[in-house]
C-alpha cells in the first residue's frame, strides 16, 4: 500500500510539472502584452512595468523564478487586480466555486444513481423510456442553454427562485446546481444503468435470488456495490470538473466564483493568476483522481491497487 501511495505521488508531480510547464511556455508564447490594452502608455512606464514582474528577463529565467516561487507556496501577484496576490484571489473566490460545486456533484452522483438503478431495473418500460428521454436532453443540451432556459422560467416568469445568487441561501443553489449537474447526472444515469444491467444478469445475482433473498437485498447489498464502480471512476474527475469548469454558470447568474476570475484572467493575458489558478485547478483534479484510486478498495475490497 505504501509504495502504490508513493508511486502514485511521484506520478502525480510528475503530471503537475508538465502541466505547469507547458501551461507557462504556452502563455508566453501568445502575442500580446498584458500591459497594452486601451489605453497608451510610455516605452519608460512599460519598462518600469515589465522588470516590476520579470517579464524583462529571458523566458527560461522567468521559468526558474517562478518555479522557486510555486514551490515555496507563492503564486504571484496578480497584473490586471494590482495589490492583491493570486494566493488571496483563490482564497477569496474559490469557496463560492467550492460550495457550488459540492452541491451540484451530491445531486448528479445521488440522482444519477437512484434514476441508473430505476432505469435498470424497469428495463424496456414507460419509466425507463421516460428517463433515457430526459438524461439524452441532458447530454446534448450545453449548460449554458439549460441555465438560461432554467433562470428564465423558473425565475423570471414563476419568481420561483432567485437569479443572481451569491449562494447565501438554499434556494439560490437551487437553479445554478441544476445547471450544473444537469449533464453529469444525465452521464451517471447512462452510466449506472448500463452497469447495473450487466451485474443483475451475473451468475452470483441469480445464486443469491436462488437462495431466497429479498429482492432488496440483492440489488442494493450485492448488485449495487459492484454497479456502482464505474461511477465511482467518473466521480473523482466528474467532481474536479464541476468546481474548475463552471465559470460559464457563475457568470450566468453572477457568481463571484474563481471560474470567472480564471476566463477573464486569460483574456487579460494577467499571467500569474492564470498559472496560479491553472496549477491549483490542476492539483484539485489530480486529487481527486487519486483519491478515487484509493477508493476503489473501500468500495470493492477484491480490488488489488497495490500492484
Amino acid at each position: 500500500m505504501f509504495k502504490y501511495v508513493l508511486k502514485r505521488l511521484v506520478v502525480s508531480l510528475l503530471t503537475l510539472w508538465i502541466m505547469f510547464t507547458l501551461t507557462f511556455f504556452l502563455m508566453h508564447l501568445t502575442p500580446g502584452n498584458p500591459f497594452l490594452g486601451d489605453r497608451k502608455i510610455t516605452p519608460e512606464i512599460l519598462a518600469n512595468l515589465e522588470a516590476k514582474y520579470g517579464l524583462d528577463k529571458p523566458l527560461l529565467v522567468q521559468y526558474e523564478m517562478y518555479a522557486k516561487n510555486v514551490i515555496q507556496g507563492d503564486l504571484g501577484e496578480s497584473i490586471k487586480l494590482a495589490g492583491q496576490s493570486v494566493n488571496e484571489i483563490i482564497a477569496r473566490k474559490f469557496p463560492y466555486s467550492l460550495k457550488l460545486g459540492l452541491f451540484a456533484s451530491a445531486i448528479a452522483i445521488v440522482a444519477g444513481t437512484i434514476l441508473g438503478t430505476i432505469s435498470a431495473l424497469k428495463k424496456n418500460t414507460g419509466t425507463d423510456r421516460a428517463i433515457m428521454f430526459i438524461v439524452t436532453i441532458g447530454i446534448a443540451v450545453p449548460s449554458f442553454v439549460v441555465a438560461t432556459v432554467s433562470m428564465v422560467l423558473f425565475g423570471v416568469k414563476l419568481h420561483l427562485f432567485p437569479t443572481v445568487s451569491n449562494l447565501d441561501t438554499l434556494s439560490s443553489f437551487i437553479l445554478p446546481g441544476f445547471a450544473l449537474s444537469f449533464f453529469p447526472l444525465s452521464f451517471i444515469t447512462r452510466l449506472m444503468r448500463s452497469s447495473m444491467l450487466d451485474v443483475i444478469n451475473q451468475d452470483y445475482i441469480r445464486t443469491a435470488r436462488a437462495k431466497g433473498l429479498s429482492e432488496r437485498v440483492v440489488i442494493f447489498k450485492h448488485g449495487l456495490r459492484n454497479g456502482i464502480l464505474p461511477v465511482v471512476t467518473y466521480a473523482g474527475p466528474m467532481v474536479a470538473g464541476v468546481l474548475t469548469g463552471s465559470f460559464v454558470i457563475e457568470s450566468i447568474f453572477s457568481i463571484p466564483g474563481l471560474g470567472s476570475s480564471f476566463v477573464t484572467s486569460i483574456t487579460a493575458k494577467d499571467y500569474p493568476t492564470v498559472m496560479g489558478v491553472t496549477i491549483f485547478f490542476g492539483a484539485l483534479l489530480i486529487f481527486m483522481n487519486f483519491m478515487v484510486d484509493i477508493l476503489y478498495r473501500f468500495v470493492d475490497p477484491r480490488i488489488n491497487i497495490t500492484k
